[in-house]
């Protein structure tokens, strides 16, 4: 594993969390998840403004990137960027994340859809039912992740539609690190969801698909606003 960056403090005299170097990310990438980070542990506050100085030398980079990570991070709707001021972190609130994770039904239901009119059927079942059983019996966070991971890539690769895939990239995770290891009452409702997705490619039935990855991604939503709520990240909701 990478060394850690010792905390550096800010300009207020707190100190900013220790940071691994994350690989295969640009430095605007390493700096919008590093800051998801800060928010997500409740060391940025709705309405404060981001430390740039303060993060750059966390992450041991310079001010152009933390900026392009800030861009990135306003476009997602995480933070503001007042011209002459700063950045200023967003207030999040339930229905945000709700709407977050029924675009991504919306979406990966769609890529399913494209996916049984322009793919071999045949084959993509053949590659989803392995995965579908896997998570079945995997209880390690970050092996589950990767299995989820490769099902839905699987599913918008075989949509063969690059608008669909830049689409889904522009949703990025609101869970800033191994997501069923933070939200891990996730889990069941994968181990039900996918074999129900495969089930519906496998009969062909393109509006099942659709239905199913919906559904699975409301309920996902849901324990993602239940997680939130517990580290009092909407506003006016306290400490569970």
């Amino acid at each position: 594993m990478p060394a850690e960056r010792p905390s550096e403090p800010t300009s207020n005299g707190r100190q900013l969390a220790a940071v691994a170097t994350v690989p295969r990310l640009s430095s605007g990438d390493q700096a919008a998840l590093y800051i998801r980070r800060l928010i997500f542990d409740g060391h940025l506050q709705p309405g404060t403004r981001v430390p740039q100085d303060d993060v750059a030398r966390a992450l041991g980079l310079s001010r152009i990137p933390i900026r392009e990570g800030l861009i990135a991070l306003e476009r997602e709707g995480w933070v503001t960027i007042e011209l002459h001021r700063g950045a200023f972190i967003n207030t999040l609130d339930p229905d945000t994340v709700r709407d977050h994770y029924a675009l991504y039904g919306l979406m990966y239901g769609f890529a399913g859809q494209q996916a049984l009119q322009r793919a071999d059927t045949g084959k993509l079942v053949e590659t989803l039912e392995p995965i579908a059983r896997s998570v079945r019996s995997t209880t390690d966070p970050a092996a589950f992740t990767q299995q989820t991971v490769q099902f839905h890539r699987t599913v918008v690769d075989a949509s063969h539609s690059t608008r669909v895939r830049v689409a889904i990239r522009g949703l990025s995770s609101l869970i800033p690190g191994v997501f069923f290891e933070l939200v891990p009452d996730a889990m069941p409702i994968e181990r039900r969801g996918l074999p129900a997705i495969t089930r519906a490619f496998k009969a062909g039935d393109a509006e099942r698909v659709a239905g199913e990855y919906q559904t699975m991604m409301r309920r996902v939503g849901e324990k993602v606003v239940t997680l939130f709520t517990g580290r009092g990240l909407f506003a006016g909701e306290g400490d569970a």
